[in-house]
């Protein structure tokens, strides 16, 4: 059911459903091939520290805990009540958390909107909005927040601990992506998995984690379809001001649409209306997933790229010519190397190196050539971002190249350029490049990933930029001069301005 505005109730107690201090597992099961098991061994399992309410009629006790035939007979206040019970049962069990006064409600239960049950969905939202209860869902994976340790889902784990919030229609998509976490560290805050989006939607999840969660640092959605059009952009123009939001928009084929209303009942519409609400909302666009958590990993961990020149420096000819290519692209201004860094590059190079941007390094450089030749970037006055690519060579140690780069990066904390890294190689690539993210340092396997997560820091800065320039053109206009988004509005401006000077002159107007 469409949300009929942004509601400040919701944004205020979503911190109820992310990081509770109780939680009711509604339909908890002793048979460990039911959800209603997994749900409530995930919560044990994983290191949740505050109080678990089993609530089922068919057992006094589950997994060492306590359990209770209905969310009545519990005392205590239920912050979110988990739900995973068949879905005839579901009104009912609204009810008596209406009654109960539960804070939050998330629903996995599925066989709604998603199968053309709408009936029984807005039933039982009508209950929840009535009482003001957040209600994530139907049909979802649930949901988890890797600060309290709450992994409130049939997730096999909680996501490897980070900055980035996920909020995914699908919920398939979101377990499946927890193992891509801990394979590669993509660190996510939190995971909302949001199925038909019956009750809360992405506006609401939006401005919970931009204005609330101090954990959160970068929005990551998958979007199927977006009901509530408005809200959305008006949600994306608040948030992205305090933190980047990266979007990836799928069903945009035709069966894609198809069965993106199969999933989760919702309507994927056109693209290129998407693209243009990603626009007026400052949304940042993803192309595939891996793009998706690329971007978003890069700017959960580095500040945004604030000018326009991005200097790239690697040990191999091939990987610059690569990502010279992706800069195009990806919209990276590469241009020429300052005269005096070119100087100073030169020392840390054999003579048939180059300090062109790229600057080659060649295969004989060194953790220490590496470490010089970022720090002499990063300390240049006109350089805006620094993309390092490093091929393994016989003569070099992933992991020492790994330490050289964290070095040059860290030394100075006024310096606010964003640095990307790629490792081209295998396993002790691998590791070296895992490291790294662990420090804060994104980094990739391949050029072309590296260019899109700078391109993704470039698209925010501009998005920045832009928010001061227009802080800067609204204060102007209150000291009484009229500032234009163009030079093409200011010269109309002032052509006005001239001919209304002539009309008082008596002179005949051009």
């Amino acid at each position: 059911m469409r949300i009929p505005e942004i509601r400040p109730y919701v944004i205020d107690n979503l911190k109820f459903m992310f990081k509770p201090d109780s939680i009711a597992v509604i339909g908890a099961s002793r048979n460990p091939k039911k959800i209603g098991y997994q749900c409530l061994k995930n919560l044990i399992d994983s290191g949740y520290k505050g109080k678990i309410f089993p609530i089922s009629p068919y057992a006094d006790e589950l997994l060492g805990l306590k359990c209770y035939p209905s969310i009545n007979n519990v005392e205590d206040d239920i912050d979110l009540a988990l739900v995973v019970i068949p879905k005839k049962l579901t009104e009912q069990i609204v009810t008596e958390c209406a009654e109960k006064r539960v804070k939050t409600i998330a629903m996995i239960t599925s066989g709604f909107s998603e199968v053309d049950n709408k009936e029984l969905e807005n039933r039982v939202v009508e209950i929840c909005r009535k009482n003001k209860i957040p209600l994530l869902g139907p049909n979802i994976v649930g949901v988890a927040d890797t600060s309290v340790k709450c992994n409130a889902s049939f997730c096999q784990s909680l996501p490897y601990p980070g900055h980035i919030a996920f909020i995914s229609q699908s919920g398939a998509l979101a377990i499946a992506l927890v193992g891509w976490t801990l394979k590669f560290k993509i660190g996510l805050s939190s995971l909302a998995s949001i199925g038909n989006k019956a009750d809360v939607d992405f506006s609401e999840l939006i401005l919970y984690y931009a204005e609330r969660d101090e954990n959160t640092r970068c929005i990551c959605m998958y979007i199927e379809g977006i009901d509530a059009g408005p809200e959305f952009i008006e949600s994306c123009k608040r948030a992205y001001v305090k933190k980047p939001l990266v979007a990836l928009k799928a069903g945009i084929s035709q069966r894609g649409t198809v069965a993106a209303m199969s999933h989760t009942g919702s309507l994927a519409g056109s693209t290129k209306i998407y693209m243009a609400a990603f626009r007026q909302g400052g949304v940042i666009p993803a192309e595939n997933l891996t793009e998706m958590f690329d971007r978003a990993l890069a700017l959960s961990l580095q500040p945004p790229m604030m000018g326009d020149l991005c200097i790239v420096i690697t040990n191999g000819g091939g990987a610059g010519v690569s990502a010279t290519d992706a800069s195009e692209k990806y919209g990276i201004p590469l241009r020429d190397t300052p005269d005096d860094l070119k100087a100073k590059a030169k020392n840390y190079m054999p003579s048939f190196g180059s300090v062109k941007n790229p600057i080659d390094l060649t295969g004989m450089c060194t953790k220490e050539c590496y470490e010089k030749a970022i720090t002499a970037a990063l300390e240049h006055e006109d350089v805006d971002s620094v993309v390092v690519l490093y091929c393994h060579t016989a003569i070099t140690d992933p992991m020492d190249i790994a330490e050289g780069i964290y070095s040059a990066v860290t030394k100075y904390e006024d310096v606010k350029k964003p640095v990307v890294a790629c490792f081209i190689g295998g396993v002790e690539c691998d590791e070296a490049s895992n490291w790294l993210k662990e420090m804060g340092v994104p980094s990739y396997p391949s050029p072309e990933r590296s260019m899109t997560a700078m391109g993704a820091l470039r698209e925010y800065g501009m998005l920045l930029g832009s928010v001061e320039c227009d802080e800067a053109s609204n204060w102007l206009k209150e000291m009484g001069v009229p500032p234009y988004p163009s030079p093409e509005r200011s010269i109309t401006a002032m052509r006005a301005l001239r001919k209304y000077g002539m009309l008082l002159g008596g002179r005949k107007v051009e």
